[in-house]
């Protein structure tokens, strides 16, 4: 493999995920639970870290994981390949971002699970278990494409911009999903279990888009005006390759067998992030105005039967 070859992949894995760079979690981020869905317990969450994961539990998703626990689910780190017995243990399972290999290697956007372990997971699923699945665009789609295309979704793998429902003027690719908007869809998730959980506005951060099979529900749906990003070179806002996209969604929900399987397009929407000084500009749950922190408890209830299906 030439040294041309290696560097051109390295530019183009970082190019894909350019809003990663520097984003710390946010450590005074409120991670405190009002109401814990389970007070003694609670179901068990794998949260993998076995494959080249770009977000962990004790860094960029400690925000994620400190929610999760303050709400009695039990988080147990994952550090092996998926096999079925270390999965018959846990209700949820959690993979973020993985990759094949680290992210600045060439190969990291090959698949990030072997042929067995994508079989596994999908046997848990139908037999009762519970997965999220959250991967952003570049090389974190193509790498986890293998195992999402086993619940029949298909991942892009390219930047989402949306100027018309724009969370700030400038940023198309922070896309404001909302009751106004009509792009909020009404499903268990946005519901809640009340009306003290029902979602108003959820913001995603530089995502991908999604497409279900039949039985999927995209409860976070793309409007007419989302396009699709081919080249980035151009800048943040002007001038890129669009290609408009239609029938699909920033997220999913659906079922397979006994079991539940939701899908997200990005993965900062679910943690607490700050960007680069010396703004620091919040990312994700810490977001004003955004119900982001109540749309991550819902995902969460919903896979573990605390919502009633759709």
């Amino acid at each position: 493999m030439s040294k041309i070859f290696v560097l051109t992949c390295l530019a183009l894995a970082l190019l894909c995920c350019p809003t990663h760079a520097q984003h710390l979690a946010d450590a005074e981020f409120n991670a405190a639970v009002a109401k814990p869905a389970y007070t003694k317990n609670g179901p068990r969450m794998m949260f993998d870290e076995a494959h080249y994961n770009y977000h962990t539990s004790t860094e960029r998703y400690k925000p994620f994981v400190d929610l999760l626990s303050n709400d009695g689910y039990r988080v147990v780190r994952n550090r092996e390949p998926f096999t079925k017995k270390a999965l018959e243990t846990f209700k949820v399972l959690v993979i973020v971002d993985a990759l094949a290999d680290d992210i600045d290697e060439a190969g990291a956007d090959k698949p990030a699970f072997t042929p067995e372990e994508v079989t596994v997971v999908r046997d848990w699923v139908r037999s009762g278990g519970a997965l999220l699945l959250v991967a952003d665009v570049g090389p974190f789609a193509n790498a986890a494409a293998p195992l999402s295309s086993q619940f029949g979704v298909e991942m892009a793998g390219r930047l989402i911009k949306d100027s018309a429902n724009a969370a700030s003027e400038g940023r198309s690719d922070l896309i404001v999903y909302s009751r106004d908007n009509h792009l909020l869809l009404s499903h268990p998730i946005t519901q809640g279990r009340g009306p003290e959980e029902t979602l108003k506005k959820v913001i995603v951060f530089s995502g991908q888009s999604l497409k279900g099979p039949d039985n999927a529900f995209g409860f976070l749906k793309l409007a007419d005006s989302a396009v699709e990003v081919n080249d980035e070179s151009a800048g943040a806002d002007g001038g890129e390759q669009k290609t408009q996209v239609t029938a699909r969604s920033q997220g999913l929900a659906l079922k397979l067998g006994n079991g539940r399987v939701v899908v997200l397009a990005d993965a900062e929407m679910l943690t607490a992030l700050l960007g680069e000084p010396p703004e620091k500009e919040p990312i994700g749950m810490n977001y004003q105005g955004s119900d982001n922190k109540q749309f991550t408890l819902n995902v969460v209830h919903w896979l573990s039967g605390l919502l009633s299906e759709k």
